[in-house]
């Protein structure tokens, strides 16, 4: 039997048994994303009996991931999230309300966390663009307008930097 090709590093996501609905979720949400190989237990694991699912390989934007049913030991923190950059206010609003939809949640500057806990940075071009502008004053009020903002809002981030 051949090899499956397989990258050398890949991502594993420690879900409580929704690995796979985490990964339909993803591969609905954002562009170059699918769902690949499941696979069940061979043998009873701490998580479950031999033919459940053990583990989801799925692609998210482009980055190959591992979807592990591992149990409700290990739950996501802020201290990992994922960043996706946007171009528009509309693709920002978009990806914002499909991770805080159905169970979600909205936190500060950007920041939320989708209904299986994995915590998300949605964070438009403008944003970066004005809190790295070479103009301290103009960062600074664009870094202050963000740290107000739940969702970016990247009409009053480019307005805070402006000056307005």
């Amino acid at each position: 039997m051949a090899a499956l090709t397989r990258p050398r590093m890949v991502t594993c996501l420690w879900f409580d048994g929704t690995a796979r609905a985490a990964a339909e979720f993803y591969a609905a949400t954002f562009p170059d994303s699918a769902v690949g190989r499941v696979m069940a237990a061979p043998a009873d694991t701490p998580s479950g009996p031999a033919g459940t699912e053990l583990t989801v390989e799925f692609t998210l934007m482009g980055q190959p991931f591992l979807g592990l049913n591992g149990g409700p030991q290990v739950p996501f923190t802020e201290a990992v999230s994922f960043q996706v950059l946007t171009d528009s206010q509309a693709e920002t609003d978009r990806l914002w309300a499909a991770i805080t939809g159905n169970g979600g949640q909205e936190s500060a500057c950007g920041w939320c966390k989708d209904r299986f806990g994995l915590n998300w940075q949605i964070t438009p071009h403008a944003l970066i663009a004005a809190i790295s502008d070479p103009d301290p004053a103009a960062a600074r009020r664009a870094m202050q307008a963000m740290m107000t903002m739940r969702r970016i809002d990247i009409a009053a981030i480019e307005a805070a930097r402006a000056g307005g």
